[in-house]
């Protein structure tokens, strides 16, 4: 019914209305809107403050895994040689390592063919071998009878070998390339089973791992065998053209010592030669390895859980704060002012930390770590760096273990943090309370439109009264001046 107006008796109705529903809604409004803001603030605090502890429970957790304690670091004099890594089970120490030769994958060119694309190979069957081990056979036909063909056959076959082509001065060449380093692992390749097609013969491709000529006993059939005969005259042909193939890198293995004690892999990356380490060749020359305990990562460690601790205590002073602005403004405050849960959880968190406990190290100023005026923790860097390194032990039994500090907070802090747990169940109060805040506004929104609608009746009523009345009136009026002998006075 809005936008209607006193056509009778000119009042302006949508604005009455207005002025009075907005008069009734005002104040039930602004509680509601009170009570909204404060819930939504605290269930905002409460997921931010959630969201510290996990994040201060994260530092226990790695505080107390044994493997903080028992982990190793190890350094190389030289990292330009070598780069080391160790496990727990690797003994503290310094090794020697002389490298004087890196591991090697053989890598070879096969015999130039004319440097044409559209040249073709003599079908039949290509072997190639690693070593001793047949690494794949391709056979060859009209499908991959060029040296592009055998090179993508070669590539997705994932055998180990990878080949690429490259043009010299006597032609195109197929280059291979093995993934295995090692004395003896060689690449070697056979053609067999050759045919008499395409423009160049695929004996040519036969290599035998060095720039010497086919090996009669390489083949089944000897001296009189078709293949090696072929290959033979394909060798001759190439060698007096010098377009034979080539050894561009002999397979080697990687050739150490440690201490003077021989060592020979067929892999630059060495493992198990040094019980719980491991390290990697980058070239040759010395390098000493040092193991020690993890020092640096306890300390590390440590810290991290002293700057997650303030963390989560700097958001709690924050929240549970009230601040004085002016003596003529009101106080701010936190959004988590009075909240009994909160002031609980810094009173079992300070407990903890102030609780002495069985060993030599007995309570957190023992390792520099003190408590601030603001309730924060302060770390003596040097003072902790000397309790790490005069009693490391001391300092594992302090934070680990079932009876640790790591442990009894992580303990306690789970209250408030799992499932159905004390911050839950404030998360679920405050969620209940938005809800009936949303219901209430709804509510609130019918009965102020029922009134809107009551008041438009009963106005457009009057209005409608008072539009018969001066009908009524005029009427009349106009009666009596058209009366015979009436006299209208005038002015």
């Amino acid at each position: 019914m809005a936008g209607i107006t006193g056509i009778g008796s000119g009042m302006d109705i949508d604005s009455i209305v207005s002025a009075m529903v907005t008069a009734e809604k005002t104040p039930k409004q602004n509680q509601l809107n009170t009570v909204e803001k404060k819930a939504t603030t605290q269930l905002t605090s409460l997921g931010q403050l959630k969201g510290a502890i996990s994040t201060f429970q994260t530092a226990l957790a790695a505080l107390n895994s044994s493997s903080s304690f028992l982990a190793r670091s190890v350094t190389a004099s030289d990292a330009k040689v070598l780069t080391p890594s160790a496990s727990q089970s690797a003994a503290a120490g310094t090794y020697q390592v002389s490298v004087s030769q890196l591991a090697v994958s053989s890598k070879v060119a096969l015999a130039a063919v004319p440097a044409d694309s559209t040249k073709t190979l003599s079908s039949g069957t290509l072997e190639i071998k690693v070593g001793s081990t047949t690494a794949l056979k391709i056979d060859v036909g009209s499908g991959n009878n060029t040296l592009a063909g055998i090179r993508d056959a070669i590539n997705k076959s994932g055998a180990g070998v990878t080949a690429s082509i490259v043009t010299d001065d006597k032609g195109a060449r197929l280059t291979l390339t093995s993934n295995k380093a090692g004395d003896g692992n060689d690449i070697t390749v056979k053609a067999t089973n050759v045919g008499t097609d395409g423009d160049s013969s695929l004996s040519l491709l036969t290599f035998n791992g060095s720039a010497g000529a086919p090996v009669a006993t390489d083949y089944a059939g000897g001296e009189g065998d078709a293949d090696y005969q072929a290959a033979l005259q394909a060798f001759n042909t190439a060698s007096g053209s010098g377009s034979s193939g080539k050894v561009i890198a002999e397979a080697k293995s990687a050739q150490l010592t440690i201490d003077g004690l021989s060592i020979t892999r067929d892999s630059n990356s060495i493992d198990g030669a040094i019980e719980g380490v491991s390290f990697n060749l980058l070239t040759t020359g010395t390098s000493n390895l040092t193991v020690a305990r993890d020092e640096a990562g306890v300390k590390s460690k440590v810290q991290s859980f002293v700057d997650a601790y303030n963390t989560m205590m700097g958001f709690i002073n924050t929240q549970t704060k009230v601040t004085t602005v002016t003596d003529n403004d009101a106080p701010v405050v936190g959004a988590l002012v009075g909240d009994s849960s909160v002031r609980a959880l810094v009173n079992v968190v300070r407990n903890e930390l102030v609780a002495a406990q069985d060993g030599t190290v007995k309570v957190l100023t023992n390792l520099g770590i003190t408590t601030q005026q603001d309730g924060t923790l302060k770390v003596d860097s040097d003072k902790l760096g000397k309790a790490i390194s005069n009693d490391y032990e001391g300092v594992a039994k302090y934070f680990t273990g079932d009876s640790g500090l790591a442990a009894r907070l992580g303990n306690k802090l789970k209250a408030y943090t799992e499932t159905d747990g004390i911050l839950e169940q404030r998360t679920d109060m405050l969620q209940a309370t938005l809800d009936k805040v949303d219901k209430q506004n709804e509510d609130l929104t019918t009965r102020m439109n029922a009134l809107s609608e009551r008041l438009y009746k009963q106005f457009n009523a009057m209005d409608s009264l008072v539009a018969q009345l001066t009908n009524t009136s005029n009427s009349l009026t106009s009666l009596f001046e058209n009366m015979p002998g009436f006299v209208t006075s005038k002015e």
